[in-house]
This record gives C-alpha cells, structure tokens and sequence, in this order.
C-alpha cells in the first residue's frame, strides 16, 4: 500500500547577512534537513502510530505521502501512485484529516459540504445516503450537521471533518492530530469510531499525535522519527517489552497504615488509602512482591507496564545523549 525508500526532504532558508544589499545581489540560504533518508512499508490493513517530537518529521512525511509536498530524493508509492503526480485516480482513494486545518465550508451547514464532496468524489446517490447515515449514527452528529459549521464545537466541527472525509470511503487515511485540543470526552468518541471504522473497513491508517493512550488504543505498530530519522519501526508490544524498565505495583488494600513499610520508602511510591502505587525496576519484581505482600493486608494486586509517554520519553532522550 504505501512504500518509502531513501526519503529525503530539505528546505532551504536564507541567510540574513546584515547587508540588504548583499542579500538582494548575493542572498545566501541554509539549507534544513526535514527527513534524512528514511524507509518503511505499510501494508493494508494497519494502523500505524507515527510518534515524534515537534519537528521531527512527522507531517512533512505525510504530506509527502499524500501528494502535497515534492521529495527532495527518494522515492514513494501509495496504491502504487507516485503522490506528487496528483493522479485522480490517487487523490480519490486517500483521505487526509488534520486536527488544526478545517475543510470544512465555516459559513454554510456541514450537510452541504457532504453533498460538496459527494459530486466531486463522483458517489452515487445509494451508496452516499447509505454511508452518511451509517457514519452520522456512529459519530452521534445528526443532531448539528444542519448548523453552520462556525457554530459548532472543536469536537463537532472534527466529527464532521471526518465523516467528510470518509465518505469517499477511502483505501487510506493520514491522520495528523485528529484529536488535538479537544476534550476527553470528543477525544473517546473520535477514538472510539477510528477504531470501529478501521475494524469495519480495513482501512489503512496512518496516525500522528502527542496523545500517546490514543496511539496506544489504536495502532499495534509504532514508527518513531527524530530529527528527520526512523529511530524505531515495530511493534508496540515488542517497543513496550524491550525498553521498558520498570513496573508498577498497584496494591488495593484492605486496611490504613499508621506507617509504611521502611523497604517501600526506597522505592518511588504514592499512597492514598486505599490505594498504594509503588515503582520499582523490572530485574526487582520477583524480589520484592514477595516482601510488598506480606507486609500489606490487601485486597487486589495488579502489576502495570510502565507508562508509553514514559517509555518514549526515554528512547528519545538516550537517542539525543548519544548522538
């Protein structure tokens, strides 16, 4: 479906030499390495988290995908089309949703930009009537889609970005920050019918965000990618298994203590009665559950990885020190 090789993406910015005549007759550039030769294939049917930081290549990379920007070098191919080419035939079988650019007409209903989109994605009466209706009721909007899309709320105006999108019923969807800025209740329900959607159609996806419990819900494969490079390509659990290193103790207990335990002081550890949460590294757990337990009268034990923001924060953090 989608296959990367040797991507390569530079800007070039000038250089301000303090002379507005030098840089009129001799104006100087730098030149900036967004994406420095990555690859990776994406086969149908996955859903695919791309993490990194701010500016480390995450859109640039899916503009590229999408036919929007140019590669400086490399080559890409998306359903077998070369995405700057803008084939027709291509730009119907994409959808490309971000969280802070609106499609949207602001002025007019959402309803008639469906019916916008509906004439230049060329669906047939049936099966629009059919899709609008099927994702109306799955994202809860039949109650606003007839408002002014500048009335609605972020989480309104997003649910009807997508089903503007979709109803086209894409082969593949670039989703940049579906969910940022809004509030957790429109973050559950986008997340909630992304994953039903992809379920129901095998969509392929592909999702950036800094929510990382919504790629963690969503997507079994995380490509990570600082500074322009693909520093992990894999699987989440596979991420979580190799570089977490600690777990979380969470004790439900069933009585308060006066005092804690002198051992569990050494350890990171929060305590609200009846809750006792205690962080200690993987290599320890044996160890020292044994000791927890016998010293605590409880009611339920559960053992947790280690956060992903958590975990993440470190694979970026020793990539940085070492390079």
């Amino acid at each position: 479906m989608i296959t990367v090789k040797d991507l390569v993406k530079t800007y070039e910015t000038p250089i301000k030499s303090g002379s507005i005549l030098r840089d009129i007759i001799d104006r100087q550039y730098k030149k900036n390495i967004a994406l420095n030769h990555i690859s990776f294939e994406i086969d149908e049917n996955e859903f695919v988290g791309f993490i990194g930081p701010n500016g480390a290549g995450k859109t640039t990379t899916m503009k590229i995908l999408s036919g929007i920007l140019y590669p400086t070098e490399g080559s890409t191919k998306v359903l077998g089309y070369t995405p700057f080419e803008k084939n027709n035939k291509f730009l119907k079988q994409i959808a490309f949703v971000m969280g802070q650019k609106n499609q949207m007409l602001w002025e007019l209903p959402a309803i008639d930009t469906f019916y916008l989109n509906k004439e230049i994605y060329e669906i047939g009466d049936a099966s629009f009537k059919q899709r609008l209706q099927e994702m109306v009721e799955l994202l809860a909007c039949e109650s606003f889609i007839d408002q002014p899309v500048k009335t609605l709320s972020l989480g309104q105006r997003m649910r009807v970005e997508l089903i503007a999108s979709l109803l086209h019923k894409p082969k593949i969807l670039f989703l940049d920050e579906p969910t940022i800025g809004l509030d957790i209740f429109a973050q559950a329900a986008i997340i909630k019918f992304l994953k039903e959607y992809q379920s129901r159609y095998k969509t392929t996806v592909m999702l950036t965000s800094h929510y990382m419990q919504d790629v963690q819900r969503l997507a079994k494969r995380i490509i990570m990618i600082d500074h322009g490079t693909i520093i992990f390509d894999g699987m989440l659990k596979d991420l979580i298994r190799d570089y977490s290193e600690e777990k979380i103790i969470n004790i439900i207990m069933d009585e308060p203590l006066e005092k804690l335990p002198a051992f569990i002081s050494h350890y990171r550890h929060a305590y609200t009665f009846p809750q006792l949460k205690i962080t200690i590294q993987k290599s320890q757990l044996h160890k020292i559950l044994p000791q927890i337990l016998e010293s605590v009268a409880y009611n339920d034990v559960t053992i947790e990885d280690e956060h992903i923001e958590d975990i993440i924060k470190k694979i970026f953090k020793k990539k940085n020190t070492s390079s």
